[in-house]
């Protein structure tokens, strides 16, 4: 991951700045402009589907339709058809002719109604036009800050009717923008918008990464300039130190319980993994070896430990017991492999690899350990898999600007959450909400 001005690397900036050291309350909304999603690519097999504007929407705080639109689409999974300018609703007889020429085989319409106490009552109804049939119901009711959020929602719905698989588009992310000195610690919906602040400092805020609840995050921040751990409470703004140890604390990674934590202590000498007992205690030691060990990701079980270590001449990644013992290496393609992150699923681990001088973002199937390259891009950073496993999230630079990505797992699918906050790192993607 960069450290924006303190890098030494075009990517990969914590592990250059560890060989380096080795030789901010509550929440706000944003003031920066919203994010857009432009999707490119085209899959193998898109789903075409119509999503109908809803009844009502126009008076409505949020584009609705174009929200769980641009959901289906950047899933890799769907392609939305334009149905001119019909007016439907979720009590609508379809014209199954006119859909079937556009080789639709979904159609999904709805209504967004304003209620007397100032909530939207919202509905949506799923058909399937192969067999000119109803396929399932959709009802919410929410007030109106809460529209996008009922948007993702109606997408999740039916992304799972249609896949059987469940929607990650009401998660939210997570990532930092550095802008005029100052960096930002932000919380947003999946599609980049809706944006809030939840820290900001003068100095470098560094690996967010959420608790497996979704109500906490652990980062770095160089705030007593030095680099601490801090555990943040997002309901509330409360936060508190839980590595601030002599020389460096760096890349925390959650357990899968959410009781521990893993980070990186120089406190010994050299970068070294220790686990954290968040209720109290003292650092357990994990690694052993006479080199930097960093970046830990647990496997989904909580029975593994990825990281990224030297001890090999260059940094590659590793896997070892959660506990600690011997390690394994695992990636073999290329000279410098960084970043690791591992799928849900446990059938993939996403991470970022040098070739040529250019930091580009990869995949390798778990099992077989093939690798494919899933960007064309050279700057890339710090991958972070959506909660279903279908998509990864990253940071790069695309045609000169700083911007969040997300990517199918076949790199078909692109899509750009474009912002306008200056420089933009540090992704992280939260689980589903509980």
């Amino acid at each position: 991951m960069k450290l924006f001005s303190l890098h030494m690397s075009p990517s990969g900036g914590l592990f250059k700045w560890l060989m380096a050291l080795c030789l901010a309350g509550g929440m706000t909304v944003s003031a920066q402009a919203e994010f857009r999603v432009e999707v490119t690519g085209v899959g193998m097999t898109q789903l075409p589907v119509v999503i109908a504007p809803f009844k009502g929407e126009a008076t409505a705080p949020q584009k609705f339709a174009s929200i769980v639109q641009n959901d289906l689409e950047r899933s890799g999974q769907f392609k939305g058809l334009a149905f001119g300018s019909v007016q439907l609703d979720e009590m609508s007889r379809p014209d199954w002719s006119a859909l079937r020429q556009l080789s639709a085989e979904a159609l999904l319409a709805g209504s967004i109604t304003r209620l007397a106490d100032g909530r939207y009552d919202v509905r949506a109804r799923l058909w399937d036009t192969v067999k000119g049939q109803e396929k399932a119901d959709y009802k919410d009711t929410v007030v109106a800050a809460d529209l996008r959020l009922s948007a993702h929602r109606v997408a999740d719905w039916a992304y799972q009717q249609l896949t059987g698989l469940p929607g990650v588009f009401a998660t939210r992310i997570t990532y930092v923008t550095k802008t005029s000195g100052r960096y930002t610690l932000w919380i947003a919906d999946s599609d980049g918008e809706g944006a809030k602040s939840a820290l900001m400092s003068p100095e470098p805020i560094i690996s967010p990464v959420w608790s497996p609840s979704g109500t906490q995050l652990a980062y770095v921040s160089f705030e007593s300039r030095k680099p601490v751990v801090y555990v943040h409470e997002l309901a509330t703004g409360q936060r508190r130190a839980v590595a601030n140890f002599k020389g460096s604390n760096s890349a925390p990674t959650w357990a899968p319980d959410g009781k521990s934590l893993v980070a990186t202590l120089s406190r010994d000498g050299g970068s070294q993994l220790f686990r954290i007992d968040l209720a109290g205690g003292e650092p357990r030691r994990l690694t052993q070896a006479g080199s930097i060990n960093t970046e830990p990701v647990f496997s989904p079980d909580g029975t593994a430990l990825y990281f990224v270590s030297d001890r090999g001449g260059s940094p590659q990644i590793y896997r070892m017991p959660a506990q600690g013992g011997p390690a394994e290496r695992v990636t073999f393609s290329g000279s410098y492999n960084i970043s690791p992150a591992v799928s849900m699923d446990g059938r993939w681990l996403a991470f970022i690899s040098r070739i040529g001088g250019q930091f580009r973002l990869h995949l390798m199937d778990v099992n077989s350990g093939q690798v494919t390259a899933l960007s064309d891009t050279s700057a890339d950073e710090r991958p972070s898999f959506a909660p279903n496993s279908r998509l990864v999230m990253y940071a790069t630079v695309q045609q000169g600007r700083e911007a969040l990505m997300t990517t199918t797992l076949d790199g078909r699918i692109r899509a750009r959450l474009a912002g306008q906050g200056g420089d933009i790192r540090e992704p992280h993607w939260g689980p589903m909400w509980k």
